[in-house]
């Protein structure tokens, strides 16, 4: 089960769970492309952080997924699309929400007709469980109603809604993977787990947070990565919908109590009212059922969540003494 030999784009191949993905599938021998967003220092985000080795062998594409021409040269000569290229920050999507539907409603739309115009034999789109709002029931199944509590949901839903379109009227062969709670070394610090691990290895006092009340099916981002490979080589109807998560949800309030017992601190906590969501906004709980997953990938969590924490925690620390070492030397 790999893509060895094969022409695979990456769409947001400097981020985050991108990265990661760009990794494992040089490790498989695939032919790899990546759109990294243009910037005007040339940075190609995680990806300068891959093994110079490894990333020799990236074809790296420096632009913007709202370019319509430049998303369909892209696409071209591609046998595989994976599209991660997408605005994520929800809080962020209350301030500039239109940003968010041009990247991830228009850049989705991009992407699609690049596939369709180019005959791709596989696109995988991410999606994310924040499309469910709070759910009526747990655990989560693919048939869930969908529910935008925030912009940023909201434009993930449509973008998830072009795919179902563009397979049933276009038979472009996308599959919608809906991650739950990726997190991992290169996560953004807005997210709650390296947020959290920061500031124990800071020894920062009192903890700050915006709530310990929602709960998360947190899913390592190896497996998540692992899930993507699986979904561009199985074989599925196009259309298809499918769960990643672990099928168990822990509160920010637990999560806290674990990462403090791991770490070996006691620190406080204190609640942060900048980080709140706005009341009607807040996703009290995400779990997974992550059965559909296991019946037709294949696939299942193997990274459980002290095993994850602690390498999250050990990549994070010695950037957190540098910085420490550098606020000293003032």
């Amino acid at each position: 089960m790999n893509l060895q030999g094969r022409r695979v784009l990456v769409t947001g191949g400097d981020g985050f769970i991108g990265s990661h993905l760009v990794e494992r599938l040089l490790k498989d021998g695939a032919d790899v492309r990546a759109l990294c967003v243009y910037t005007s220092n040339g940075s190609r985000g995680w990806v300068d952080d891959l093994d110079p080795q490894l990333s020799a062998e990236l074809d790296v594409w420096l632009g913007d997924i709202r370019d319509a021409p430049f998303v369909d040269r892209l696409v071209e000569g591609m046998d595989v699309v994976l599209h991660l290229a997408a605005l994520i920050a929800i809080p962020y999507s209350y301030v500039a929400p239109f940003s968010f539907i041009a990247t991830n409603v228009i850049g989705t739309h991009n992407v699609l007709e690049a596939a369709r115009h180019h005959g791709v034999s596989r696109m995988v789109h991410a999606s994310t469980s924040e499309v469910y709002g709070t759910p009526d029931t747990l655990p989560i199944t693919e048939r869930h109603p969908l529910k935008a509590q925030s912009p940023y949901s909201a434009s993930k839903i449509a973008a998830d809604k072009l795919c179902e379109a563009w397979a049933c009227s276009f038979d472009v062969p996308v599959v919608i993977l809906r991650p739950f709670n990726t997190y991992g070394p290169r996560q953004s610090a807005r997210a709650v787990i390296p947020t959290l691990l920061e500031q124990i290895l800071s020894g920062l006092t009192p903890i700050r947070l915006g709530s310990l009340e929602p709960r998360r099916d947190f899913t390592y981002v190896t497996d998540t990565v692992d899930g993507f490979i699986r979904a561009a080589t199985a074989e599925l109807p196009a259309g298809e919908v499918i769960h990643l998560g672990t099928g168990s949800a822990v509160s920010v309030g637990e999560l806290v109590e674990r990462a403090q017992r791991l770490l070996g601190t006691e620190l406080p906590v204190a609640l942060d009212t900048e980080r709140i969501r706005p009341s009607l906004s807040e996703v009290m709980v995400l779990q997974s059922d992550p059965s559909r997953a296991s019946e037709i990938l294949g696939w299942q969590p193997r990274v459980d969540l002290e095993t994850g924490l602690r390498t999250t925690a050990d990549w994070l620390r010695p950037r957190v003494d540098e910085r420490r070492a550098a606020i000293f030397q003032r």
